[in-house]
């Protein structure tokens, strides 16, 4: 009876309380660095997406200069999302938006605001036809924007 009775304990091992700690230990320290990561990467998604509808936009700003003939005068929010109905014009939950769109007759200025973090994502076509991007930083999180200085302005 006394060796079936070790015969079962034998059967039967298990973990001991320290290595149970040190699996524990280990998912806590793996967990410590995953999360602030992820949550710099949802912030990332939110910046890129008003990127896109930046680009979108100005798209859309090429398409008025053309088929208007009077180049970027009188444009707008309103006249852009006439041309491409996904862009947003107002603020939406999740979606970032156009905040503003205006133009003369050979420059245009559009800026995008990102949901969720605020950041501004700009575009800005100067009289020889260049590009500017510029952003602003708003939430002082990691994100989209690449710092250059002053207050959390840069450049995407």
């Amino acid at each position: 009876m006394l060796t079936r009775m070790r015969q079962r304990a034998a059967d039967e091992s298990g973990f001991t309380l320290i290595e149970l700690l040190v699996v524990i230990l280990i998912i806590g320290i793996l967990a410590a660095i995953a999360i602030p990561a992820f949550l710099s990467q949802t912030s990332k998604a939110y910046d890129s997406s008003a990127k896109t509808l930046a680009q979108t936009a100005q798209t859309a700003a090429e398409t008025y200069a053309t088929e208007s003939g009077k180049g970027y005068l009188e444009m707008s929010t309103a006249a852009l999302k006439e041309i491409e109905p996904t862009i947003k014009t107002g603020e939406e939950g999740s979606e970032p938006w156009v905040i503003a769109a205006e133009g003369t007759k050979s420059t245009y200025t559009i800026t995008v605001e990102a949901a969720s973090t605020e950041d501004e994502f700009t575009i800005a076509r100067n009289a020889e036809g260049a590009l500017e991007r510029t952003c602003v930083n708003n939430s002082g999180s990691k994100s989209g924007c690449k710092s250059v200085g002053t207050e959390g302005a840069g450049t995407w």
